[in-house]
């Protein structure tokens, strides 16, 4: 039992609708503000000393804010990572949106044939086109990269077990999820053959036996390995897999379309079309990386195979929606259509740094006045997502040092603001990279700068 000062203070505590009362102008829904408030009044029930008024709507409006923050919404990046795993990897295009708003708008013919009057099949006109775009016999979609090699391995492992895999490349993909849990999930046992750093064909050909599912190779995209190292070539891999009627499965996970030493300072990561001419049976990739759409595992290959993987049962549990369909069909019309660049995370990789600058000092005009010193700064951007890892990108920053306030204070500032900003320090300077901030955004930029100043 709380003793009697405690239960004086306990009676201290406003009541809900007095807290509600007092929020203001919210655009939260009120239940949520309610539950809000609701669940910090009873956070502070179970605490020793209940401050006073004042600082229990200091506290929950503090609740609201962090939860007001965490609704997903637009930001601004400037950080220079160009595929931002955290801010949801590659934006859509013009193109892809205005397709997405017209279907999200009305009825479709998801799975209607307009041709006969009859009920379809999903995606013919997507899987085609990315046939084609592939250099594949057929393709199919499900909604993510893992998603993708799992529906491959549930297949290919039904009645063999062992998929034989390098130990270079038993890696961990985004969010502490690791290629050997996601095999394992799968009910595939694991053959791993080689070392860390180096793995020959040989390694791979003295385990094949009678229970080898088959060859899973998994492109190393997301790190790099450099020196004492050797791992055998995918056309390598394919002949040995063809000589031993096995079947040769690649997970290429960025997904590269276009040739990425053509965007700028980039090294070559390989295409779909190039990794099925080598020989390999199926090919795995994201559609939300270097493909430039939106979260989607594409899987490429031989016809014979695909048709099998979208009559699996486990298959309807990983297809992909109408939105994301729609928003993929209209990427790939994109490429075929010779019209990448409008892709906006290929855009960015080929802005010269000249462009950047020019928007720069601009910028730097606008913020003369406000009590912060800036300056025009050099950058390094990034890829990002899991792709080209050793690929640094020239660009220019926006380096700004706040008067009256710390860096982080200020970081802080821009980040909580509307729209959120994120950018980085680095140098004693908080850092905005122009490069992953597209020029539509600018004006948003300085009404975001002088907001966080005034505030100050």
């Amino acid at each position: 039992m709380p003793d009697q000062a405690l239960r004086g203070s306990l009676r201290k505590i406003p009541s809900v609708d007095k807290v509600v009362g007092m929020i203001g102008d919210c655009d939260l829904p009120r239940r949520v503000v309610v539950d809000v408030v609701r669940h910090e009044l009873g956070r502070l029930r179970a605490e020793k000393k209940i401050p006073n008024f004042s600082g229990v709507m200091g506290r929950v409006r503090a609740a609201i804010e962090v939860f007001r923050l965490a609704k997903i919404q637009p930001v601004i990046n400037g950080t220079g990572i160009v595929i931002h795993t955290n801010f949801g990897r590659a934006p859509l295009g013009p193109a892809v949106i205005e397709s997405l708003s017209a279907i999200a708008a009305n009825y479709n013919n998801l799975e209607y044939d307009l041709s006969t009057g009859q009920r379809g099949h999903r995606a013919i006109y997507l899987e085609r086109n990315l046939a084609l775009l592939c250099g594949a016999e057929a393709t199919t979609v499900v909604n993510n990269c893992a998603a993708a090699l799992l529906l491959i391995l549930r297949h290919l492992t039904v009645k063999k077990k062992e998929v034989v895999i390098s130990r270079g490349e038993l890696i961990q993909i985004g969010g502490g999820f690791r290629i050997p849990e996601i095999l394992e999930a799968s009910g595939a046992k694991l053959r791993e053959v080689g070392t860390t750093n180096k793995t020959s064909i040989n390694d791979y050909a003295r385990v094949l036996g009678t229970d080898t599912a088959l060859i899973l190779k998994v492109h190393r995209s997301n790190f790099f390995m450099g020196g004492f190292v050797e791992s055998p070539s995918t056309e390598a891999l394919a002949k040995l897999a063809r000589t031993k009627r096995i079947p040769f499965v690649e997970d290429l996970g960025s997904g590269a379309i276009v040739s990425t030493e053509k965007l700028g300072e980039i090294e070559h990561e390989p295409t779909p079309n190039e990794t099925l001419k080598s020989g390999v049976d199926l090919v795995c990739f994201s559609g939300d990386k270097l493909f430039g759409g939106p979260q989607s595992g594409i899987i490429a290959g031989k016809r014979r195979p695909i048709a099998a993987l979208k009559r699996e049962p486990f298959f309807r549990a990983v297809r992909c929606d109408k939105l994301v369909l729609t928003a993929l069909q209209a990427t790939v019309d994109c490429y075929l259509a010779g019209k990448s660049s409008e892709l906006p995370a290929l855009g960015m990789l080929e802005i010269t740094t000249g462009d950047l600058r020019v928007r720069a000092e601009a910028l730097l005009g606008q913020i003369r006045e406000l009590p912060l010193r800036g300056a025009i700064g050099e950058g390094k951007a990034h890829v990002g997502g899991g792709s080209l890892p050793r690929a640094v990108i020239p660009s220019v920053t926006l380096d700004l040092r706040p008067d009256k306030i710390s860096l982080e204070d200020f970081a802080a500032r821009v980040r909580r603001g509307s729209p959120p900003i994120v950018g980085y320090i680095a140098g004693g300077k908080f850092k905005l990279d122009l490069r992953t901030i597209f020029p539509r955004q600018d004006a948003q930029v300085v009404s975001a700068l002088r907001s966080a100043a005034q505030w100050s």
